[in-house]
């Protein structure tokens, strides 16, 4: 059995790199998903995710926020 050629072991070494990459960039993706953060009083916080009523409702009033700004 003969070895393989050098050039063959590199581009398969950078595939599995650009494989590797490419996963991990899908994973971050999925996982970054939009949310608006809720301050209260003193140092407490919440976040909730935009496919939740209460995230829909925030999003919803942020952007009825940004669009009067907007026109003002």
């Amino acid at each position: 059995m003969t070895p393989p050629k050098p050039h063959r072991v590199i581009l398969e070494r950078v595939s599995g790199y650009a494989d590797e990459a490419s996963a991990y960039l899908k994973r971050r993706r999925i996982t970054r998903k939009p949310f608006a953060r809720v301050g209260y009083g003193g140092e407490r916080s919440e976040a909730y995710e935009a496919d939740t009523d209460v995230g829909r409702a925030l999003f919803e009033a942020a952007a009825r926020l940004i669009d009067v700004a907007g026109r003002g």
